[in-house]
């Protein structure tokens, strides 16, 4: 019998202007990704996740520390206690990634992982943070320090790898050392800088681990910073590195795809990359070359 699990994105746009308080914004973000969840769980999605810091802009354009009250703590702050909420009463994973205040000053770009029961399974912090093009993210994130964990779901093994780090493999390999079935993208990208790399590094990172990845990207135009335009497309991959479902370019919507996760077995039958592994020859990875 066959593991086929319901999984969804959600993309959406800037809710709001973003000289409006940011309270409002990111009560207006949150209210606005409301019916898209509600929609997935009447659709039986399974395993859910939305774009990265879905409830508010992408703010790393700016420099101004305003962005901060944004932050919240994980997991005792109000966004992943509603999100434990609607996991329970849709029976549904939930991937929620935020800005997460460690303490006042100290700054992650995080997603937080709720199992279908409501229980917190955990978080796992962005590792990656570039300082490129107006992406400034130095000045708001700290790199994640949590290691590249799984989180053993009511559906499935579930990693998560946000924006800017799929651009390292090393990471992705870890994800599906440690037993990932299925990793989520969380993003933040324009058009004109990484597009390009948008539909060959997931699915790349798919076939190279034999596992499902969820990839997400937000839609629009955001003012005052208009960095480019926020292209959309959301989709899924399997291991063999077929993209799947897709969203569209411009709109805001929930992605839904039925992923076989047997297929993970498949492929790694015929493809055995974990079997002819060598990493007593990869110790140059690690050594603190230029």
């Amino acid at each position: 019998m066959s593991r086929n699990v319901k999984c969804g994105l959600i993309q959406c746009a800037n809710a709001l202007d973003t000289n409006e308080p940011v309270d409002k914004i990111s009560a207006a973000m949150l209210e606005k990704h409301l019916p898209f969840i509600e929609n997935a769980g009447k659709q039986g999605v399974k395993i859910l996740c939305m774009q990265e810091i879905f409830n508010g802009p992408y703010f790393c354009p700016s420099q101004d520390t305003k962005w901060y009250d944004i932050a919240e703590p994980i997991p005792d702050g109000p966004t992943t206690k509603l999100m434990q909420e609607l996991a329970k009463k849709y029976s549904m994973v939930i991937v929620v990634p935020l800005y997460e205040k460690a303490m006042t000053g100290v700054y992650y770009n995080t997603a937080a992982v709720i199992d279908a029961d409501g229980k917190y399974l955990g978080r796992y912090r962005k590792k990656h943070i570039p300082q490129v093009a107006g992406f400034w993210e130095k000045f708001f994130f700290k790199p994640g320090n949590e290691g590249y964990p799984v989180f053993d779901t009511a559906y499935g093994k579930v990693g998560v790898y946000i924006c800017y780090d799929r651009h390292f493999p090393e990471g992705a390999r870890l994800l599906g050392l440690n037993g990932a079935e299925i990793v989520f993208n969380p993003s933040a990208t324009v058009a004109g800088l990484s597009q390009y790399l948008w539909k060959l590094e997931q699915p790349a990172h798919s076939a190279a681990n034999g596992y499902f990845m969820g990839n997400i990207n937000r839609v629009g135009t955001e003012a005052p910073w208009n960095i480019g335009k926020f292209y959309g497309t959301s989709y899924f991959c399997n291991p063999r590195g077929q993209i799947m479902a897709e969203g569209s370019e411009d709109n805001d919507e929930l992605v839904v795809a039925d992923l076989d996760f047997d297929m993970i077995r498949e492929v790694r039958n015929l493809w055995q990359f974990y079997r002819d592994r060598r990493p007593e020859t990869y110790g140059n990875l690690v050594e603190l070359l230029p």
